[in-house]
C-alpha cells in the first residue's frame, strides 16, 4: 500500500497554508517540500532522539504515518522547525517578571529570543509594585505595571517571529493587585496592548467575596502590605463590564490551577501561555500536539483500540521532542527538562460527535466528549509511566509532593487552540463547535464561491436535502436553524458556534476540564450581539462552579475589528429622500461592517484616529473619529466638531450620495492639508481610486476575514492566526 493511499486528501486550503507557512523554501521563496516530505523531515528529527534503540526505525515510520495520516499533528513550531537549523520546537513559554528594572528588562529581553524562535509567551506583572509606590533605590516612585506592560508590547511589535509567527503575549495580574481597575480597563482603547491577551488572575477567596457582598484586600507585592480594601462585586462588574465590550480581560482561576499543580514542591502558578490552556511555572514550556478525534469515528461507532495506540504514540513523540528541542535561552531547558511537561489535546470534536450523530450542545455530547477526554488521559498516563520505567520519571518528581506513579511527564493533557493546524487536517478547531457551516467567498470578477462543510454536504446529499439554492440560503442567514428544508435532526446536530447557548459553551468546557485535562482549555464562549453583561456574570459564575481553570467570552460584534458576521442582518429603516434620481432610500447595513483605522496626526500633532467602514463590496460607509484628546477641555470644542463631521459624511453615504459629490464639500471646507475635511477627503479619493483595500478586517496576510475562537483572532482563508 502506498502512502498516497494511507492518508485524506489534503483540501486547497491546506495545501495553501501549508505553502505559505510550512514548507521550506528556497532563497527566491519557493517550496522545497510537500506535505509527504514534510512529514519526513519531522518524523526523522524527532525519532532521532531514540536512534540507538531497536524500535527505532519502527518508531520512526510511526510518527511518519501518525502525522501523514492527519491522525496527530504537533503544534506548528514542531511543523515548522523540526529538522531545520533552527531547532525550536515549544508552542508555549511562561517568563518570570521580577520586581527591578534588571529583572523587567532581563525578562523583555528573553521574550524577545522567544518570539525569535516562534514561540508566544506569558507574563505575570503581579510581582511589580503598584504605580505610585516608593522606590528606595531612587527614592522616586513607581510606574506600575502597566507601564512596562506598554514596553514588553512595543518589543513584541518589533518581532516577526522567523517571518512565520506573529509575537503573541498573555499579561496576568492578580485581582488584589492595587492596580487591578487599572489593568481591567487597559484595553478599552484597543489600538494598544495589541500583542497581548490580558487576563485577571482571579482567586477563591475574591469569588467567595463577591458572593457574599463582601470588600477584599488590595495587597501591595513589594512588601505584603494591604493598601486598601474594596468591594469585590464593584471591581467584578468591571471586568464584566469589559468583557461584554470587547471580550477583554479574560479570567483566569488560579487557585483552581495551583490545586492541579503537579509539581507545587517547585512553586505556585502565576501565569499562562497567550491563550490560556498551559499553566506554566516560571521559564516552564510546553510543546503541544492534538490528535484529530473525526478520524476515529467510523459507521457511527468509536475506535478505541486505534485511539489508544495513537495517544501511546503522540506521548512518546512529544516526550521526543522535549529531547530534541532547541530552547531559546538555558533557564527555559533546565526548567523544561526537568518536569518534561507535554500537552496532549484534540482537535476535530464537533467533526466526532456529528458522526456520531450527537448535538454538541446536548448532554449527551458532553458525556461523549468527557469520555473520551478521559479515555485520552488515561491513556496518556499509562504512556507516561511506561515511559518512566523505560527511561526514568520527570527529574523533578518528588513521592513526598507528587502523590501518583512515577511518570515521565509532570503534565500530559491540555486541549489548545488548533487554528492553522486543524486547517491542514481539515476538522474543527480543538474542542470548538465549528463557526459556520455554509460560507459564501468572494472570488475574482465579482463571482461567489460556496464553501459547504463535508460533513453536511455529505448528510444533505445521503438524505436528499441538497441544493444549491439551499446551501446560498443557508449561508446568507449564516446558520442552519429554521430552514424546513433541513430535518430538525439535522439542524440539530450541526448547530454552529453562534447557534449554541453560552450555557452550554461553558458547560461542554467544564465536562471536559473535569475529564481528564491536567492543564487547561482553550476556548470562547461565543455571546450573541443582543448578550448582556448579566450574561457574561452567568456564564463566570456557572464556569467558577464547574471547575474551569480560565475563561474567554466574547460578545458577537463587540469588537471594532469584527467583520466576520453569520450572515444576519436585521431590519433596517425604511426611511427614504427623494433626490434627483427618485427615491433613495437609506443603505441597509448589517450589524457588523469591515473596519480600518488610520492614526493621522492633526497640525498640531495630537493623535486622531479615522475609522472608515466598509460595505460587502469594499464601499465606505461610515466614518468615525477616535481622539485620545477626548478629556482635554482645550481641546473639546474640536473633538465635538469632528465627531459632527463624521456623522455628517456617514449620512451621506448612507443614503448614497455620489461620493465624488462628499469629496467636493468636504475640499471646499478645508482650511489645511492637516484638518479633518482635509483627510477625510483624501482618504474617500483613494478608495474611488481603488488603491485601498478596504480592510477586511482583516486578516494582515490575505484578503480573508478574522473570525474570534479559542481565545484568538483566526482567518480560515489562509491560516494566520495572532496566537498559534
Amino acid at each position: 500500500m502506498t502512502v498516497d493511499m494511507l492518508r485524506p486528501k489534503l483540501t486547497k486550503a491546506a495545501e495553501t497554508v501549508l505553502q505559505r507557512r510550512y514548507y521550506l523554501k528556497d532563497e527566491n521563496g519557493r517550496p522545497l517540500e510537500n506535505w509527504e516530505t514534510l512529514c519526513r523531515r519531522v518524523a526523522d528529527a524527532v525519532a532521532d532522539v531514540d536512534r540507538e534503540s531497536e524500535i527505532y526505525e519502527v518508531q520512526r515510520e510511526s510518527f511518519f504515518n501518525m502525522i501523514y495520516q492527519l491522525d496527530f499533528l504537533p503544534n506548528s513550531p514542531c511543523l515548522m522547525n523540526a529538522g531545520t537549523d533552527l531547532g525550536q520546537l515549544s508552542a508555549c513559554f511562561v517568563l518570570p517578571v521580577e520586581d527591578s528594572m534588571d529583572g523587567i528588562f532581563t525578562s523583555i529581553r528573553h521574550g524577545a529570543l522567544v518570539h525569535k524562535t516562534g514561540g508566544g509567551t506569558g507574563y505575570s506583572f503581579s510581582r511589580l509594585r503598584p504605580k505610585n509606590s516608593a522606590v528606595q533605590s531612587t527614592q522616586g516612585v513607581a510606574s506600575g505595571p502597566l507601564s512596562f506592560a506598554v514596553v514588553f508590547d512595543a518589543a513584541t511589535e518589533t518581532i516577526k517571529q522567523g517571518g512565520k509567527r506573529r509575537g503573541a503575549n498573555m499579561g496576568v495580574l492578580r485581582v488584589n493587585h492595587p492596580d487591578i481597575l487599572e489593568f481591567i480597563a487597559a484595553k478599552e482603547d484597543q489600538t494598544r496592548f495589541t500583542n497581548f491577551n490580558f487576563s485577571v488572575a482571579i482567586t477563591d477567596r475574591f469569588m467567595e467575596a463577591v458572593k457574599t457582598g463582601e470588600d477584599y484586600e488590595l495587597i501591595d507585592p513589594s512588601n505584603g502590605n494591604v493598601v486598601d480594601t474594596i468591594s469585590a462585586r464593584m471591581v467584578f462588574d468591571k471586568i464584566v463590564d469589559s468583557a461584554w465590550h470587547n471580550g477583554e480581560p479574560g479570567v483566569l482561576f488560579i487557585d483552581a490551577a495551583n490545586r492541579a499543580n503537579s509539581t507545587p514542591q517547585l512553586g505556585e502558578f502565576e501565569a499562562t501561555n497567550p491563550c490560556g490552556e498551559q499553566w506554566l511555572l516560571p521559564y516552564e514550556s510546553c510543546n503541544l500536539g492534538s490528535i484529530n478525534l473525526g478520524r476515529y469515528a467510523v459507521a457511527g461507532e468509536l475506535d478505541w483500540p486505534r485511539l489508544a495506540r495513537t495517544v501511546h504514540l503522540a506521548v512518546r513523540f512529544l516526550d521526543n521532542v522535549i529531547d530534541c528541542n532547541r530552547f531559546p535561552i538555558p533557564e527555559i531547558a533546565e526548567m523544561t527538562q526537568k518536569t518534561r511537561k507535554v500537552g496532549l489535546g484534540i482537535m476535530g470534536l464537533h467533526d466526532m460527535l456529528i458522526q456520531l450523530e450527537l448535538p454538541y450542545g446536548s448532554s449527551e455530547g458532553r458525556e461523549c466528549a468527557a469520555g473520551v477526554m478521559q479515555f485520552i488521559h488515561d491513556e496518556a498516563e499509562k504512556a507516561s509511566i511506561e515511559l518512566a520505567e523505560l527511561k526514568g520519571p520527570f527529574p523533578a518528581y518528588d513521592p513526598s509532593y507528587n502523590h501518583y506513579p512515577p511518570r515521565r511527564n509532570a503534565a500530559l493533557t491540555s486541549i489548545q487552540p488548533t487554528g492553522t493546524v486543524s486547517m491542514i487536517a481539515d476538522c474543527a478547531s480543538g474542542c470548538e463547535p465549528y463557526f459556520s457551516i455554509v460560507m459564501m467567498k468572494h472570488v475574482m470578477d465579482g463571482d461567489k464561491l460556496l464553501m459547504v462543510n463535508k460533513h453536511f454536504e455529505e448528510v444533505a446529499r445521503c438524505e436528499g436535502f441538497y441544493s444549491e439554492e439551499l446551501m446560498e440560503k443557508v449561508a446568507v442567514s449564516g446558520t442552519v436553524i429554521g430552514h424546513d428544508e433541513i430535518p430538525v435532526k439535522w439542524q440539530e446536530i450541526f448547530r454552529t458556534a453562534q447557534d449554541i447557548s453560552p450555557e452550554n459553551h461553558i458547560r461542554m468546557q467544564g465536562a471536559l476540564q473535569g475529564s481528564g485535562v491536567d492543564s487547561s482549555i482553550s476556548k470562547t464562549i461565543n455571546l450573541p450581539a443582543t448578550a448582556t453583561q448579566d450574561d457574561v456574570r452567568l456564564v463566570y459564575n456557572l464556569g467558577f462552579e464547574l471547575g474551569c481553570k480560565g475563561l474567554t467570552v466574547y460578545r458577537d460584534g463587540s469588537r471594532d475589528s469584527q467583520v466576520l458576521n453569520a450572515g444576519r442582518e436585521k431590519d433596517d429603516s425604511k426611511t427614504a429622500v427623494v433626490g434627483s434620481q427618485g427615491l433613495v432610500r437609506k443603505k441597509k447595513l448589517p450589524d457588523v461592517l469591515s473596519a480600518k483605522r488610520y492614526r493621522l496626526k492633526d497640525a498640531h500633532q495630537n493623535t486622531i484616529y479615522l475609522i472608515v467602514c466598509f460595505d460587502d463590496n469594499e464601499c465606505p460607509m461610515e466614518v468615525f473619529a477616535k481622539f485620545p484628546f477626548d478629556n482635554r477641555v482645550d481641546l473639546k470644542d474640536k473633538s465635538t466638531m469632528w465627531t459632527t463631521t463624521c456623522r455628517l459624511v456617514s449620512l451621506a453615504l448612507r443614503y448614497q450620495i455620489p461620493m465624488d459629490e462628499v469629496i467636493k464639500q468636504l475640499d471646499r471646507s478645508s482650511g489645511h492639508m492637516l484638518d479633518l475635511p482635509a483627510q477625510l477627503g483624501k482618504l474617500l479619493k483613494s478608495f474611488m481610486a481603488g488603491t485601498q483595500q478596504g480592510f477586511s478586517s482583516s486578516c494582515p496576510e490575505c484578503p480573508g476575514k478574522l473570525v474570534f475562537e479559542e481565545g484568538c483572532e483566526t482567518c480560515h482563508d489562509c491560516g494566520y492566526s495572532k496566537c498559534s
